[in-house]
């Protein structure tokens, strides 16, 4: 003989109304959670603008105060235009280290020629120079050696591209007869007048 079983559940209200409170106690929760996300997002938003707010009122008092120094050079006259800066930027980058051209020069000195006097005027250096007459040696080529030296020279020669023969005089000093010369170096590239003179 067959039997049937029935199960009745009569805690079935009991089990809605738990499950509702779970619920209701979930969403509390996630609301709880929420606002005390937007409560640290609000308050980091307002520490950063806080912060930021803080450097610019710097950076504005740091401004003031600059342009303020700026005006006091300006009153008392100490303040350097960009025309002297210019002028300044043209003095170091125009100079010349004599000490150094002094060293280049005495090594392409040889024995045979002498260097008694040199002048730097509007950009030319001058060098005015003796040897003495031999009458087994060309003069005129101790010069020309002397002079492609200086132009091999670095030191002398990126300072003074430019470097040329002058006058030669022949002359009788002591019984002593001595050629006179001229070399001129120049330290930018000689304007040409009409006859082809270089000035």
């Amino acid at each position: 003989m067959n039997q049937f079983y029935f199960k009745i559940n009569l805690n079935k209200y009991g089990d809605l109304k738990l499950q509702a409170e779970r619920e209701n106690k979930q969403f509390i929760q996630a609301v709880i959670v929420f606002g005390i996300g937007i409560v640290i997002l609000l308050a980091a938003h307002f520490y950063i603008s806080s912060q930021l707010n803080k450097k610019v009122a710097n950076r504005q008092k740091f401004l003031k105060e600059t342009q303020a120094q700026i005006d006091q050079y300006r009153i008392s006259g100490e303040y350097l235009s960009s025309q002297d800066l210019d002028r300044l930027a043209r003095t170091f980058n125009d100079r010349i280290f004599w000490a150094n051209k002094l060293v280049a020069l005495s090594q392409e000195i040889d024995h045979k020629l002498a260097v008694r006097k040199f002048t730097f005027a509007n950009g030319v250096l001058t060098l005015n120079g003796i040897t003495p007459v031999d009458n087994n040696i060309r003069e005129i080529d101790l010069i020309n050696e002397f002079i492609l030296r200086l132009k091999s020279n670095p030191e002398i020669s990126n300072d003074f591209p430019y470097i040329k023969s002058g006058a030669i005089n022949k002359q009788v000093v002591k019984d002593t007869a001595i050629l006179e010369f001229v070399i001129e170096c120049y330290s930018k590239e000689p304007t040409r007048v009409p006859g082809g003179e270089i000035q």
